[in-house]
This record gives structure tokens, sequence and C-alpha cells, in this order.
């Protein structure tokens, strides 16, 4: 199997989940650490344009947002499941509710200014004015939060999460983690990284413990890989055969089009290229980079948009 290469950075918390689930599957990979903020030029090279943390790459594939990575990731090491029966639509949907409402909820409350000086007390002033135009610019028009409701809804949050656990089950959803575990844990992991709000987590003896279960899972084993060496990757791999894919067509877009696809919630930032693949949850595209050669970029259907170029001047 071609290396996994994770390109992330260390504060991101929907990297923490996927680094966490790496080490619950055992799995070696390769780190790439990336620029918090745009411009991210070595990682456009690989997406063409997508701008959300963490990717994974294998070789010339390109894989976006981490509902599709874990998918991959199971793929590749089936046990132990994220998605164990007979619980694996409950899990799914625990965490797309985690990876949306939780996760705002928890950045919003964390991103408060005593939070902010725990996360990014490191950073100077001009190194904060831009991280704070850049986060602006990535949600765009997406409704804020207000930090009073973050924190009254974070707290009742963490009571049922606690409530979940009250049976004496070590996870959520039973005896073993699921991708739901993974899910609701980054956001979490993130607030307790905000030390001087952490404490509204104490209400919540159960969930602190399932913290750190969590924790103790680690990220196994990886080895440093600087972002030179995973373009040369990408150039002289490969991307995977799409061709005998079931093809599921909501659209009326055939294979082998020009397409765009775009996140539909924040960071709207499109890619362009050849459709490739659209199964019945997941898009490719191909696309050329002279950095990067040839590569597949993978997308989950949901929370994504497909679209031809230039459709809105058409409208």
């Amino acid at each position: 199997m071609t290396d996994i290469i994770l390109h992330h950075y260390l504060l991101s918390p929907f990297a923490e989940k996927i680094r966490t689930i790496l080490g619950f599957k055992q799995l070696r990979w390769n780190s790439v650490i990336i620029p918090l903020i745009m411009p991210k030029p070595d990682l456009t090279a690989l997406t063409g344009g997508y701008r959300r943390t963490p990717v994974l790459q294998i070789g010339a594939d390109i894989y976006c947002d981490t509902a599709l990575i874990a998918d991959v990731l199971e793929r590749i090491a089936p046990a132990p499941s994220l998605y164990p029966a007979p619980v694996a639509g409950m899990a799914r949907i625990l965490a797309q509710w985690a990876d949306s409402t939780l996760f705002w909820t928890a950045i919003t409350y964390a991103f408060q200014p005593a939070g902010r000086a725990s996360l990014l007390g490191g950073m100077s002033p001009e190194e904060m004015k831009a991280f704070g135009a850049d986060r602006a610019a990535m949600r765009g028009a997406m409704p804020r939060m207000a930090a009073a409701e973050a924190t009254a809804s974070l707290a009742d949050y963490i009571w049922r999460l606690d409530n979940m656990l009250a049976d004496g089950s070590p996870y959520l959803l039973g005896t073993q983690p699921t991708i739901a575990d993974f899910s609701v844990y980054h956001p979490l992991w993130f607030v307790r990284k905000a030390t001087a709000l952490a404490g509204i987590l104490d209400a919540a003896p159960k969930l602190s413990a399932w913290l750190d279960r969590m924790k103790a899972i680690g990220h196994h084993r990886f080895d440093s890989m600087d972002a030179g060496q995973a373009l040369q990757a990408a150039r002289f791999g490969a991307p995977s055969d799409c061709k005998d894919l079931p093809f599921s067509d909501t659209h009326g877009i055939a294979l082998g089009e020009r397409v765009i696809i775009t996140p539909t919630d924040y960071a709207l930032d499109p890619v362009e290229g050849e459709l490739v693949a659209a199964t019945a949850n997941e898009f490719a595209l191909r696309r050329s980079d002279e950095r990067a050669g040839s590569v597949h970029v993978h997308f989950p259907r949901v929370g994504f948009q497909l679209k031809r170029p230039g459709i809105e001047e058409r409208r």
C-alpha cells in the first residue's frame, strides 16, 4: 500500500479526529504540517483550491473532508471498525451532528477572549490579526453564534453526552469506539485546549473520563514529511482506477464532463476538474498541476455541491 500522508496542523480539531482514528486503527502515517492560514500553495497544488484541514493523500489520490477520510481509512483497515453493527447508522448520524452543530458551538465557546489567549497566546499581534481575517473570510456569510448562546448550548450538549455514558458504557454507543466517538471527541479536545475555559467539562465526570480514554488511543506511529516529498509522491504516483465504480447520476452530468465541486456551508473554495467518479456517497475529479502531476481529488456527496462551470452565469 502506498504511504498514508496527512496534511494538517497541530491545533486543528478535525485533524485531531483523523490522527486519533489512525491511532485506533494502528496505521503508520506521514505528517505534513501545513500553514494555519492561507495561502497554502503546496496543499493547493494537490487539492486545486480546497483549503480545509486535514487532507489525506495516498499517492496521487487526494481525499477531502474527514467524513470521507474516515471511510477511506475503514477500507484500508476494516478492523477495528468505526461502524460496528448494529449501531453503524446511529453512529454516522451522531458523527454528522458532532462535526457540524457541536463543532461550531465548541469553536465559538473556545474562542472567547480567555480561551483565545490559551489557544493562540504564542502569536504576535500581527499574526493574530491575520488569523482573524483568514477565519472571517473562511466563514463568509455563515451565521455567527453569540458567545452566551454557545456557552449555554455547549453546557447542555455536555450534559446530554455525559448522560449517554450513565449506564457505565466506556464509549458513547457501547463497549467500543465508533465514528461517533471520534467526531464528538475533537470539538471537546479543542475546548480542553482552551484551558482557561475548560472548566465547563467539570460538571460531566463520565464524559471527562471518556475524554481521557479517547486521548489514550494516541496517534500511533508517524514520520515527518515535507511538502515537497508529498508533491513528489503525487507526481510519480498513479491515481486510482475509477472506471469500475458504480455510477450514481443525480445531476444529469456524465463522467468525463468538466465540473466544479464546492462545499455547501463554509470555506466555499471551488475545485474544478474532469468528473471521474460519482458513486452513491462520493465524487472524484481528475485535475492536473505542474507540481503535483495528474491527481484524483475525492469528496463526499454530503456537504458538497456538484455543478458544471459557469452555471450561475447562464441563469
